[in-house]
């Protein structure tokens, strides 16, 4: 693993090897910024499956660096920190970004997709992800952050995350927000340090579902131009993620378990796109597939684009499992008054919902669907 302690970017590893131009292989990264960004390297390094994309973490503060696995580890500012962190500061933060930004550039340079993971309302992740999210931009890269928001009690830290937020908004092309409040009712009985794992298991597995769906041959394949596609000005995003275990009604169970994750439940209707990814075994059936879609689907914008694609994994047989990114939503949940229509939990709404021509074989699939207020 390499660690990098504010070199030039020769010095960070950029060898005519990693230079080589594999024609028709899109060049992924991920990067995780700052602390909470860390952990989710650390913890996507131990899920392993990524063979082939760049996993990169960044900080200023080298005790906590050093104390994550990663492929390669970068210490920003090191002569304004000494590498003792951004004291929570984001001005700080952005500056040590700035002072090592040529290295930064050689780190992303031939990247075509970099897919960022940072805490909003710290020092590093807020003040220096916006700064790395444009230098990938302006490398040419399709940029998607995935970002915590504060607990409802650390109100100073949820301001400052809202402003960091906004920048993000900015310098990606999407935004995606998990609110820790959510862990409270998900995960409020597990100790701190395990409810946070479970955070950083989510964020992990969907970059893993992800970036494998785009580098994995699949029955249904997408592609980078896919990723491209949706995520290209996708604004604010949320994530779905849903898997079951049941061989009958998987359409139903699957979306159903997507849709009620307390940690991702978020009102996504007319949202102007769709990047979904289904895993099951050679059961599998293109009916059950395109209910899936369509179940998904269902509330978005009627000229939404969606792009799906499916894999067949013989771990999956009589399982399935979809991980779905969702751009173009109005972040009501996040900005607090900001939007008029404000609404707070979940309003669990049935209604009666005919899925494409499988509706009639099946009867009426999907008859009850939560809908997400």
């Amino acid at each position: 693993m390499d660690t990098i302690f504010g070199h030039s970017p020769e010095e960070i590893g950029v060898n005519e090897e990693a230079e080589e131009d594999w024609f028709g292989v899109p060049k992924i990264a991920i990067v995780g910024v700052g602390g909470a960004g860390n952990n989710s390297m650390n913890r996507l390094e131990s899920l392993g499956g990524l063979n082939g994309v760049d996993r990169i973490a960044i900080n200023t503060d080298k005790l906590h660096l050093d104390s994550i696995s990663c492929e390669k580890k970068v210490l920003i500012g090191r002569s304004l920190t000494r590498g003792l962190g951004a004291g929570g500061s984001p001005e700080v933060a952005r500056k040590a970004a700035e002072i090592d930004r040529n290295g930064l550039e050689g780190l992303l340079a031939d990247k075509n997709f970099v897919f960022l993971t940072a805490g909003m309302g710290g020092g590093t992740g807020t003040g220096a992800s916006p700064v790395i999210a444009k230098i990938a931009k302006e490398a040419g890269a399709i940029v998607v952050a995935m970002v915590s928001f504060p607990f409802g009690v650390e109100r100073k830290r949820r301001e400052k995350a809202a402003e960091g937020i906004e920048e993000l908004i900015e310098a990606t092309d999407t935004v995606i927000v998990l609110e820790n409040d959510k862990l409270l009712k998900y995960a409020g009985n597990l100790s701190v340090n395990d409810a946070f794992k479970t955070m950083d298991m989510l964020i992990a597995s969907t970059i893993q579902g992800i970036a494998g769906a785009i580098t994995q041959p699949s029955l249904v394949n997408l592609d980078f131009a896919d990723l491209k596609a949706v995520m290209a000005e996708g604004g604010v995003a949320v994530m779905l993620v849903g898997e079951t275990t049941k061989a009958e009604n998987k359409p139903e169970a699957v979306v159903s378990d997507a849709l009620s994750h307390p940690l991702l439940e978020a009102d996504y209707r007319g949202a102007k796109g769709a990047l979904i990814h289904i895993t099951g075994g050679s059961d599998l059936t293109m009916i059950e597939t395109n209910d899936i879609v369509e179940l998904l689907t269902y509330d978005l914008n009627p000229d939404a684009n969606v792009i799906w694609g499916a894999r067949i994994d013989n771990d999956y047989a009589g399982k399935a499992r979809v991980t779905a990114i969702i751009t173009g939503v109005e972040p009501t949940w996040v900005f607090g008054g900001r939007y008029e229509d404000r609404k707070e939990g979940i309003n669990m709404k049935v209604k009666n919902v005919g899925v494409g021509a499988s509706a009639g074989r099946r009867g009426g699939i999907g008859d009850i669907i939560p809908i997400i207020r």
